[in-house]
């Protein structure tokens, strides 16, 4: 039978040929989807209007309208009929009779009603008190009667709204927060609520309500693909349960996968997140366009600088090469070429997160749309700036998704396909196994100051469940694309051994300290054993934790930490072999010698800058991890206040510290004197590198006292502050009496900001101590930084003086 049969027989036949042929229409295998829901509400349609005609023979100036999911006509098999009668307030007596000859045939079959009686200017009043009212009539729709009533109501019904956008959408905004505040996220619940969960069919209503208040828009693409799929799965979920039902239970799960001709439960959950997740998403653009345009319509721009408000819109401030901030988001700078420059949705991404600021939509479809491809291994800034945004803490969510949403992750790291909107089937994981992997990496943002390698924390906390997506053991699957990754990203042989040993065994600490007996040496031996030195132990512990923290409050307690401590106390205690010798000195290049001798000569600081290269795309490196930047090698005659001096130079002309090391160079006999030797590997934030003439000439004022470096840098911060977005973990300084016989080893954990290195210097200058060496480097936005000091005679500190410097030093780093 036709869809034009089954109409007519509803027609012909009154409310039971309309419940016969409404029964076909649902159980026909060849139509389901929107042509099943435009059927329906066309079948409906003509049924209602027949209803409408014998009930209103005579009467003028009625008209019967469909509003809400009725209205756009998108009727589930179980969907309750949302319905105005509208009047001009003529025969209201004759209005109320018709009203009874609608209403009693829809409850008669059963079928929930949602019915008023109003005129124009009552419909307007109630729905400029009550919101959903209002949005409601939004999809307002003429189905019989006075055509003219039907059209004048939704012309004043929008232009209502449009006048009144200013303040409804931000009360629009509200309702949604608290809805998701009460039903959570659709794209991580196992069983969510397709309609009233963020990132539901609501969400998507509410968006086709911001875009038809013209204040702004939502992203377009792919969104009514979501809301289609979202539809389709409460249609099949009607048909399994029989009832008027938007919670998509367990137990259910599977018949609706059947209903919908999935694979399994899990592949339609997965659906089901993929089209949430899109929806949240466009949610979260359209607000932020939303609060940017009231913002902007507030107050004049002059006005809002007259009056000190901040900068005026559209100002643009520097972030990092390629990356500014405008109107309170992350996009390309003018002279920005994706095309060119590979790195560049890393570098947007990192400082978006580190500002605490959303990467705007246009500039990650713009990177979506021109960038190249990363070389294999990436080049070591690649690297650097994935780290940096996975240590930014929470902000890291937002800007990943946006990443995500435009599919920029997975070219990155194709490996992220399998685990994308996967979900996990218990109860202790409040995740997706990708958002879980993204917490988790929040979390271990935490614990930088804990570890020595704070990189490698990081990454295999991205990793450590990407074996998920493949059968058998994900840990053991894991290891195996973990070395991969950690491979193609650029880490050298140690690194990658070592992430692919977090990855393996992720679980250890916490299945050997729960389950097993740690009084026996044989378990503490085969702890050991597995994760081979006290580096990778201290990395594990955290990520133990870590992930635990990310899987749910019942993954972690206070009884279950003190087990994990108390085993990697054991542990520790066996590897305690496995303490590092003291390093030898290096041996000066003849580069470096001749400038040492220069600088002796002279009695003057001299430098030179040298690009730094990296191998060839393709090439494995070889030894450590290439530093990034340029080479500044600097010999200074040995003096007091070399190192905040160097680095209170460098940070006024803002380059950035990757790696630093600082060394006395002894002369060859007959030389008089002693130097330094600075070899540092430095980046420009934004813009080119200063000429070294320049360098040179205000390294010379800064030591003999001529240049206020603190000064210059307190006046530039206060004229242009820095935006702190991130709320890193506070700063840690130790002292390792052991790590040297020649010196105090103090060594501070940080995070990474302009002038750091100057202050450390400038705090240990004004603590007296001389410094033997330095070795710094830059991890991310993680600073991890050895000084060795002695006393003014040259013999390493005493404790209790040498935990005083490291308190002092701390205080500084916090104040």
């Amino acid at each position: 039978m036709t869809g034009t049969d089954v109409q007519k027989e509803a027609e012909d036949s009154g409310p039971s040929g309309y419940a016969a042929a409404r029964l076909r229409l649902l159980t026909e295998e060849t139509r389901s989807g929107p042509p099943r829901r435009a059927a329906l509400a066309d079948l409906t349609d003509e049924w209602l209007t027949g209803l409408f005609a014998a009930g209103a023979e005579g009467l003028r100036g009625a008209s019967l309208v469909a509003v809400g999911g009725y209205g756009r006509g998108e009727l589930s098999p179980r969907s309750d009929l949302d319905l105005l009668l509208l009047h001009d307030g003529g025969d209201t007596k004759a209005v109320a009779a018709l009203a009874d000859r609608l209403w009693y045939p829809v409850w008669d079959l059963g079928l929930d009603l949602d019915h008023s009686v109003r005129t124009p200017a009552e419909a307007r009043k109630t729905a400029g008190e009550d919101l959903k009212v209002q949005l409601g009539l939004l999809d307002a729709r003429h189905i019989a009667g006075d055509l003219g009533l039907t059209a004048s109501l939704r012309t004043a019904v929008l232009a209502d709204w449009r006048n009144q956008a200013p303040k409804r959408l931000p009360e629009l905004q509200e309702l949604c927060a608290e809805r998701a505040e009460r039903q959570g996220e659709l794209q991580y619940l196992l069983e969510p609520d397709l309609k009233e969960a963020r990132g539901g069919l609501r969400d998507a209503t509410a968006l086709r309500a911001v875009a038809a208040s013209w204040l702004a828009d939502a992203p377009r693409e792919g969104l009514a693909d979501a809301r289609r799929r979202l539809l389709d799965v409460r249609d099949a979920l009607h048909l399994a349960t029989g009832r008027a039902t938007d919670r998509l239970a367990l137990q259910e799960q599977d018949q609706v996968a059947a209903e919908l001709g999935l694979l399994d439960a899990d592949t339609l959950l997965r659906q089901v997140y993929e089209a949430a997740r899109l929806v949240s998403y466009a949610s979260d653009v359209t607000w932020r366009e939303v609060g940017r345009v009231l913002r902007s319509r507030a107050v004049r721009p002059r006005l809002r600088a007259m009056l000190g408000g901040g900068k005026p819109a559209g100002e643009r401030s520097p972030l990092a090469e390629g990356v500014v901030e405008q109107d309170g988001e992350v996009v390309l700078a003018r002279a920005a070429r994706p095309e060119r420059d590979p790195v560049l949705p890393l570098r947007a991404a990192a400082a978006a997160a580190q500002a605490g600021l959303p990467l705007s939509l246009h500039a990650v479809r713009r990177l979506a749309a021109t960038v190249r491809p990363l070389p294999t291994p990436w080049p070591a800034e690649a690297r650097e700036q994935l780290v940096t945004l996975l240590g930014s803490g929470r902000p890291t969510i937002e800007v990943w998704e946006a990443l995500e949403a435009e599919g920029l992750i997975t070219r990155l790291l194709p490996d992220w396909e399998r685990v994308r909107c996967r979900p996990q089937r218990n109860a202790v994981h409040l995740w997706t196994v990708d958002r879980h992997l993204i917490e988790t990496a929040v979390r271990a943002s935490e614990f930088t100051r804990r570890v020595s390698r704070p990189d490698l924390l990081l990454v295999a906390a991205l990793l450590h469940d990407i074996g998920k997506g493949w059968p058998g053991d994900h840990s053991v699957a894991g290891e195996i694309i973990a070395k991969d990754v950690a491979a193609r990203i650029g880490f050298d042989r140690h690194d990658v051994t070592v992430v692919a040993t977090l990855v393996r065994h992720h679980l250890l600490l916490i299945d050997t300290a729960t389950r097993r007996d740690l009084e026996d040496p044989a378990t503490v031996r085969s702890v050991a054993e597995a994760v081979g030195s006290q580096g990778t132990l201290e990395l594990l512990h955290a990520l133990t934790e870590a992930d635990a923290l990310a899987t749910g409050p019942a993954a972690w307690s206070s009884w279950r930490g003190s087990l994990v401590a108390d085993l990697v106390k054991r542990v520790s205690a066996v590897l305690a072999g496995d303490a590092p010798d003291e390093p030898e000195e290096a041996a000066p290049t003849a580069e470096q010698e001749r400038l040492a001798l220069e600088s002796a000569a002279t009695g003057s600081p001299v430098l030179s800058l040298r690009a730094q290269t990296e191998p060839p795309a393709g090439q494995e490196p070889s030894g450590d991890p290439e530093p990034l930047g340029v080479e500044l090698l600097i010999a200074v005659p040995d003096q007091p206040g070399v190192l905040p001096a160097v680095a209170g130079v460098l940070a006024m002309h803002r380059l950035t510290v990757r790696t630093a090391e600082l060394r006395s160079l002894y002369l060859p006999d007959g030389v008089d004197g002693s130097v330094l030797l600075l070899d540092w590997r430095v980046a420009a934030e934004y813009g080119s590198l200063p000429q070294a003439a320049r360098l040179r000439s205000d390294l010379v004022r800064a030591l003999d006292g001529s240049l206020d470096i603190a000064g210059r840098l307190a006046e530039r911060d206060a004229a242009y502050p820095r935006r702190r977005g991130v709320v890193a973990p506070a700063a840690r300084v130790s002292v390792h009496p052991a790590a040297s016989r020649l010196a105090t080893v103090i060594e501070v954990r940080s995070q990474d900001a302009p002038g750091l290195l100057f202050r450390i210097g400038r705090a240990l200058e004004d603590a007296s101590v001389r410094m033997r060496s330095a070795h710094v480097s830059t991890l991310g936005a993680n600073a991890v930084d050895a000084f060795y000091v002695t006393g003014p005679e040259g013999a390493p500190l005493p404790g209790d003086e040498a935990a005083s410097v490291a308190r002092k030093l701390e205080e500084t780093l916090r104040g």
